[in-house]
Parts: C-alpha cells; sequence; structure tokens
C-alpha cells in the first residue's frame, strides 16, 4: 500500500470532517441498502439521486459532498449516462488507516 503524503492525509481527514460526508461514506459500505437502480451498484456505484434523498439534502449539496469526498481519493465515480454513481475507494481508506496507525 502507498504511503500517503502529508497533503493527501489533510485533504481526506478535511473530506471526512462533515458529518453528512462522513456518514455518505459510511452508507456507501453497504450499497445494497440503496434502492434498486438499473446497473447493481456493487457494480458501478450507489447513484447519486439516491445518496441525496438518504442526506435529506439538494442535488447541488449532494454534488458538492461527492466531489470533495472524490478529490481526497475516498470514493470513485462511474458516468452511466447522464448520472453519476459513487463507492468508496477502499484501498486509499485502507492506507488512510494504516498510515494514521503508523503516525499519529
Amino acid at each position: 500500500m502507498a504511503e500517503l503524503t502529508e497533503d493527501e492525509m489533510v485533504a481526506a481527514f478535511k473530506a471526512l470532517g462533515h458529518p453528512t460526508r462522513l456518514a455518505i461514506l459510511g452508507w456507501l459500505k453497504e450499497p445494497e441498502s440503496f434502492p434498486p437502480q438499473d446497473r447493481p451498484a456493487a457494480e458501478v456505484g450507489v447513484c447519486l439521486k439516491h445518496i441525496q434523498a438518504r442526506a435529506g439534502v439538494s442535488q447541488s449539496t449532494a454534488s458538492q459532498f461527492m466531489a470533495t469526498l472524490q478529490r481526497a481519493g475516498l470514493v470513485t465515480c462511474t458516468r452511466v449516462g447522464q448520472w453519476s454513481h459513487y463507492r468508496r475507494n477502499e484501498g486509499a481508506i485502507a492506507a488512510l488507516g494504516q498510515q494514521v496507525a503508523l503516525n499519529v
């Protein structure tokens, strides 16, 4: 597993510093808990509209939350037609946990 830079760690912690973004990352751990969609969530990720509905926020706020998590490397995005689907980046999450365990 690659070692994260200090800037990468700071970006990840900033992304997780908002309770809704932290909750979203937790929800994405169980993509099957979201409503069914055209393509399986395990394959392409969870559609932004389902994340938005669960979070109870506007579409633009949900998009901003996911963009922050994506910039921090904690989620990946797959486009399916006009829809954005998100899933956890398990490698990055594991690397962050390992880095914290070793350095903090």
